[in-house]
């Protein structure tokens, strides 16, 4: 590549879109490849380029456009596809409704090589189709392919990028409060349930009131799991008062208890178990009053099928601060980012 002075660049051809921005438009004015004439010369000039970059073949050189092509081919998503290269990038854009997940630790090692940059939605980020997944360029207009090479290398048999679709779950709802079983107040967690799972392939088994009885609560549950359930949501009883018996009836279930509380409001006592591959959450009273609380942030990568680690939950601290929007953005906040 070399720079020539428009207007000795007549006969040459242009190794790189040139952008114009005028009455709110804003796209290439002449596009990469073009052979320059006389008459361009003055609409370049009008674009303030007094020189522009010529292409010459050099050994071991990429340019922006195939270098985003080859970023790009490095990380397939299944769901996704990708559009471009335009003005030196390549867009990623989702098909379907899912899960987006980033490999970070490797996305920071690719966007370490030089002149590599990589820009990507959040990791755990609910989307549908149509949104803006990644966008993938190079910051000159060449760069050595050695960079594209080591980029490659890097995510040789990896998943930089992910789109994971959501599954079916048969779900059982277990409402438990002696105020609530004796008629004194009505439930208002069933309806917030049904309108937050409604968003998602679920069929739901049953909605269970029990009383203040570790036996009904239990019962209740083993009941919905030898119906098929794969999934069982508890609401109530999820402070840490003596009388809150739903943690010790999900214990006896034999569940494996990943949390009890998440560092993230509102939804701070949310309880995430385990019983074999069945995931359970304890949905606490904040759920009833506020429109969004953890219960939406871990839905999602429930009805994907990937298992909610420790380490996931802890990461919801740094953003885990709900900043109670008069009107609700979520996602498209910092809340809830793991």
């Amino acid at each position: 590549m070399k720079k020539v002075q428009v207007e000795k660049a007549v006969g040459m051809t242009l190794c790189h879109d040139i952008t114009a921005m005028r009455d709110g438009f804003k796209g290439a004015a002449f596009r990469r490849g073009h052979v320059i004439t006389e008459e361009d010369v003055p609409k370049l000039l009008d674009l303030g380029k007094r020189t522009v970059f010529i292409w010459e073949a050099e050994a071991g050189e990429l340019h922006e456009e195939d270098c985003a092509a080859r970023l790009a081919a490095m990380a397939p998503v299944e769901g996704a596809h990708y559009e471009g290269p335009s003005e030196g990038k390549m867009l990623l854009i989702a098909d379907r409704e899912g899960l987006f997940r980033v490999d970070r630790a490797l996305l920071d090692a690719v966007n370490h090589i030089g002149d590599i940059t990589i820009a990507t939605l959040p990791d755990h980020y609910p989307v549908r189709p149509g949104a803006r997944l990644a966008s993938m360029r190079i910051v000159p207009l060449v760069t050595k392919e050695q960079q594209i090479i080591d980029a490659e290398a890097l995510c040789k048999g990896k998943k930089l990028l992910d789109l994971r679709p959501y599954g079916h779950r048969n779900v059982g709802v277990i409402i438990t409060g002696s105020e609530i079983y004796t008629g004194r107040i009505q439930d208002k967690f069933q309806p917030v349930i049904r309108k937050k799972l409604s968003r998602f392939d679920a069929a739901i088994l049953g909605c269970t009131v029990c009383d203040d009885d570790l036996d009904m609560i239990v019962g209740a549950a083993r009941g919905y799991l030898d119906r098929g359930a794969d999934f069982l949501i508890f609401t109530g009883g999820m402070s840490v008062d003596p009388d809150d018996l739903t943690p010790t009836a999900i214990r006896q279930l034999g569940a494996d208890i990943i949390t009890h509380g998440v560092p993230a409001q509102p939804g701070n006592m949310t309880l995430v178990a385990y019983l074999g591959g069945v995931p359970i959450l304890g949905v606490p009273g904040a759920a009833i009053s506020l429109p969004t609380t953890v219960l939406d942030v871990l839905l999602p990568q429930i009805f994907t099928g990937d298992p909610i680690t420790k380490e996931d939950l802890l990461r919801l601290g740094d953003g885990g601060l709900c900043q109670l929007c008069p009107a609700c953005h979520y996602p498209n906040c910092t809340f809830g980012r793991y």
